[in-house]
């Protein structure tokens, strides 16, 4: 174990500190396309039942007006997780009619760019400004992309962590500067040790041959209908997806909060001649927000970011300016066809401890070498991360992914303990011994388990997803129902948001115009 590790683990668990990484906040998005009962994307409206995806705090939508996005509360508990992303699915299917939800990362036959619908968010000036922002997205980096679906993990430490944490540290800065420093170095750790994440929880090795538009691909040949990666984890964070070459260029120095909220301010000011070329109101038609590199904080692409809840109207970068961190939001989760919700409780415990761990864990600021070496691994794993001849790249060498695997697990599990100690159980413990198998057993693998199940059933990836999303429809079907307390708690959250979406129609004071101009100019924007 690292020494460093290892001593900050031994001093956060003596003395009668057990609970101190216990009840950290965990808070889960999760997407899914809807789509008609032969596989094709939906094309109707966002259901009116499930409320309005501008207001309603638990489903929503993502790029696409097919593209729901379930948003939990935050809980100490991932049992409270898992009820809730139970319910909330059972809540939508009863909702939906026919229709299905997609159960894997990479998209249904969802046809061409033209035939993916943006999503719509009423009359008001903010939810003109957020479909306005999507088909800029749309210009920018086609619709395809931007319906590639995925789980986000929002974690928090809990304050007693923070307390113990800045007295042991014996900081003298001020709370809020010292939960950022920290949260800053758990976040370029992150980037670093990242690779794990897509290697443990990648489920997107392959992809159906539609979504390649009849684009050349250096992809193998599944079968007739399928493209796939023979060693891929996880095609949804590869240059195929998210991990794009249009941002390539956009580095955000995550050295410190400061640095971090002056670049994305900076990418958002900076014009780029491609996008001025794209216009932005054009024969009196909004294309996109800006001729920005970004049109607004959420357009960059990360693993992870740092985050703080924001006020009504207030950019995310004034937020931590204001406030500091208050959560990270983990983005490289896939979803997981395996499991019925697309993510398990031994996968939350994992990535708590994990993020810990990153945390813990020196963190010296990044370089241009640093940055080679995260892009480099973050990619090889992607595509090629179950290659038993795989070698990463670590402090200006190579190390096999199994051996260094092996060491970062060892560190993890050790945190695990602590939080287990804490809640008076193994659970943590159990979660990061189910994932060490994997190391030593790439064919255990979400993604290699998908592969071996469209070999042994002679499957392409449609057909394998399509038959998972009728199971999990039965699956919640079957369900016992949802608690009538609880299921009235999301009848009236939905209900209510209809209404809420209404008055902020109403209470619009501004033509869209002049709500754009004083929402850059007040948040001291340039464009």
């Amino acid at each position: 174990m690292n020494r460093l590790v290892e001593q900050r683990i031994n001093t956060l668990a003596c003395n009668g500190s057990d609970g101190v990484l216990s009840h950290g906040r965990k808070g889960i998005e999760k997407e899914s396309l809807r789509v008609l009962s032969d596989g094709q994307l939906a094309h109707t409206p966002h259901p009116e039942l499930l409320g309005s995806a501008l207001t309603n705090p638990f489903i929503t939508t993502d790029f696409s007006e097919a593209l729901l996005e379930f948003v939990s509360p935050a809980y100490e508990s991932t049992w409270e997780m898992m009820r809730f992303l139970c319910e909330i699915h059972q809540f939508t299917y009863e909702r939906i009619g026919e229709e299905l939800l997609w159960v894997t990362s990479m998209p249904c036959l969802i046809g061409h760019d033209e035939d993916i619908p943006l999503a719509q968010y009423g009359n008001s000036n903010v939810g003109r400004m957020k479909t306005v922002y999507r088909n800029g997205l749309g210009y920018r980096y086609g619709r395809k992309m931007q319906a590639i679906a995925g789980v986000h993990f929002n974690y928090s430490l809990p304050e007693t962590f923070w307390d113990q944490y800045h007295a042991f540290e014996c900081s003298s800065l001020e709370m809020d500067k010292f939960r950022a420093q920290h949260y800053m170095g758990m976040v370029r750790n992150f980037r670093r040790f990242g690779w794990m994440v897509l290697y443990l929880f990648g489920a997107s090795p392959a992809v159906c041959k539609s979504f390649m538009d009849g684009q050349h691909s250096d992809m193998k040949k599944f079968n007739e209908t399928t493209y796939y990666e023979p060693y891929g984890t996880s095609l949804r964070m590869s240059d195929l997806g998210y991990s794009n070459n249009t941002q390539a260029h956009l580095r955000m120095s995550l050295n410190s909060l400061d640095d971090y909220i002056n670049d994305l301010n900076s990418a958002i000011c900076t014009r780029e001649p491609k996008y001025e070329a794209i216009g932005v109101k054009v024969d009196g038609v909004y294309k996109q927000l800006s001729t920005g590199q970004l049109q607004i904080e959420n357009e960059f692409y990360s693993p992870i970011r740092p985050k703080r809840v924001a006020r009504s109207g207030e950019r995310p970068t004034v937020a931590l300016r204001r406030g500091g961190v208050e959560y990270v939001e983990v983005r490289s989760l896939d979803i997981n066809i395996l499991d019925p919700v697309g993510i398990n409780q031994n996968t939350m415990r994992f990535m708590e401890a994990f993020l810990i761990y990153c945390l813990l864990e020196a963190s010296p600021p990044f370089n241009a070498e640093d940055w080679i070496g995260v892009t480099s691994n973050h990619d090889k794993v992607a595509k090629s991360g179950r290659d038993p001849e795989l070698r990463l790249l670590r402090d200006g060498g190579e190390i096999g992914l199994k051996e260094w695997g092996r060491k970062i697990i060892e560190n993890v599990r050790a945190i695990a303990e602590i939080i287990d100690r804490g809640e008076g159980s193994d659970d943590y413990s159990q979660a990061v011994d189910a994932q060490n198998l994997l190391i030593d057993d790439p064919n255990a693998t979400p993604s290699a388990r998908i592969l071996e199940e469209m070999r042994e059933e002679d499957l392409g990836f449609f057909n394998l997803a399509m038959d998972a999303a009728l199971m999990h429809r039965e699956y919640f079907a079957d369900l016992v129902d949802i608690e009538e307390a609880r299921l009235r708690m999301y009848s009236d959250e939905a209900a209510r948001s209809i209404r809420r979406q209404a008055e902020i129609e109403e209470s619009d004071q501004f033509s869209f115009d002049q709500y754009l101009e004083r929402y850059f100019s007040e948040q001291g924007c340039c464009d």
